[in-house]
Order: structure tokens, then sequence, then C-alpha cells
């Protein structure tokens, strides 16, 4: 039997030699899900320059909790370590950067960034002050605090 292009190999079961058409439908799937993809692209990248969005406060809750626990937080900790033996100054030095470390934490759990730098504890006359510089980020919103402060007073 003698095939020809388009013509069916045989009646019964309508097949065709000619794989042109298939290719042409393997070549638009291709062009299609590329095109696809370029325009996903492109509307993610479009979302980059958005403004704030004033429908999240996370970095300004994050900021007022921060803000409330930050003190306690250090001053329990340290007195926890003197009644545990360590000195003052090794108490407050060490609950300051496990405070520090905790809260990096706790802002990574909400979706949050919180960076502290320049953490440091200086003693004047049994009076603590520990002072950090706190950046506190997420997609929307950037917020720093620079000289913040906490102080622990021996007593």
């Amino acid at each position: 039997m003698m095939r020809r292009r388009g013509v069916p190999l045989s009646a019964e079961d309508g097949l065709f030699s000619d794989e042109t058409g298939q290719m042409l439908l393997a070549t638009g799937i291709i062009l299609m899900l590329t095109l696809l993809s370029m325009a996903w692209y492109g509307i993610s990248v479009a979302g980059l320059g958005e403004p704030y969005d004033t429908g999240t406060h996370d970095v300004l809750d994050v900021t007022e909790s921060f803000s409330t626990v930050w003190q306690p937080l250090i001053e329990n900790r340290s007195a926890a370590l003197v009644a545990g033996g360590a000195d003052w100054q090794e108490a407050v030095d060490s609950a300051a950067n496990s405070t520090a470390a905790d809260l990096m934490r706790h802002g990574e759990h909400r979706g949050v960034e919180i960076i502290l730098t320049d953490v440091a504890v200086t003693n004047s006359s049994g009076t603590f002050t520990v002072t950090c510089e706190v950046g506190i980020a997420d997609r929307h919103a950037r917020l720093q605090l620079v000289g913040y402060q906490a102080e622990i007073v021996i007593g």
C-alpha cells in the first residue's frame, strides 16, 4: 500500500502519516507557556514599586511590642542570671544579647525582620544602660530607631 501525505493509512483507523499538525500544536503550546511566564514575571516586577500599603500595620505593631518588652525582658533575665550566680555586668551583657536574638526570631515568626545592631552595655555607678540600633522592616515598610536604650538599676 502506498502512502501519500495527508491520506489515511487505512480507512478503518483514520490515522494520518502527516506529523506537521502535531509539531505546530507543540510549538504553539510552548509559545503560549513562554508568554504566560513572561506575563507572570511582568506582573510580579510591577508590584515591587508599589508604595506602602496602608492596610498592613505589621511594622508598627512589632515596633510597639518591641518598645514594650525590651527593657522588662533585659531586667528579668539579668535578675535571673544574677540569682544563678553571675555578676551584674556579665548578667546584663548576656541578657541583652539573648533578648536581641529572641526578638529577631520573634520578628521572623511574624513575617517582619528585626535587626538589632551595636548592642552595647555601659555601667554608671550601678545603673546599666543598654543601647542599640533597631531596624524593623517587612515587604511594605521599613523603620529604623537609632539609639534605642534601656536602663537597668541594681536594686
